[in-house]
């Protein structure tokens, strides 16, 4: 289990919450599946479980759970959506849109960002979670290659 249910449990009942046997079964099921979770490979595997519970029960248990800061939900270069369990400090994804691999970012990169937007702009910014777009070491020499050939950046 890589989760504590008793800190989530305190977490959603202090909020007024508790955590159903559905919302427990989508825990587990992020947790067993790994990192970076879509979705659809948490419904089916709750699903293999729980055949009656439903597509829509899933997504929205998942953001509810997104919500209370017990996932965060990660943007994939395909425009999907992915979710892992929120860690004790947030991080952030460098997502490569040639390849869709996901590098995390420490939450303290985005110290300096979030004062200069508060300096320049009066504005505080909610930084629990950013995806930036981009292209990884690997693609970007590729990336380099295509732009020198057809002056703009390969689609993706």
């Amino acid at each position: 289990m890589c989760h504590n249910t008793t800190e989530i449990n305190r977490q959603l009942r202090k909020r007024g919450y508790r955590v159903t046997p559905q919302r427990q079964l989508i825990l587990d099921a992020v947790c067993q599946l790994g990192k970076h979770v879509t979705p659809e490979a948490v419904y089916d595997h709750v699903h293999r479980i729980a055949p009656t519970l439903s597509r829509a029960t899933v997504y929205r248990v998942l953001h509810f759970l997104t919500e209370q800061r017990i996932l965060t939900m990660v943007h994939m270069a395909d425009g999907r959506l992915a979710f892992e369990l929120a860690g004790p400090e947030p991080h952030h994804h460098l997502v490569c849109r040639s390849c869709d691999n996901l590098l995390e970012l420490p939450h303290s990169v985005l110290r300096s960002f979030r004062r200069a937007m508060k300096s320049q702009y009066d504005f505080e910014i909610d930084v629990s979670h950013f995806s930036f777009f981009g292209h990884c070491t690997d693609c970007h020499d590729s990336a380099d290659a295509w732009r020198q050939l057809w002056g703009h950046t390969p689609p993706v």
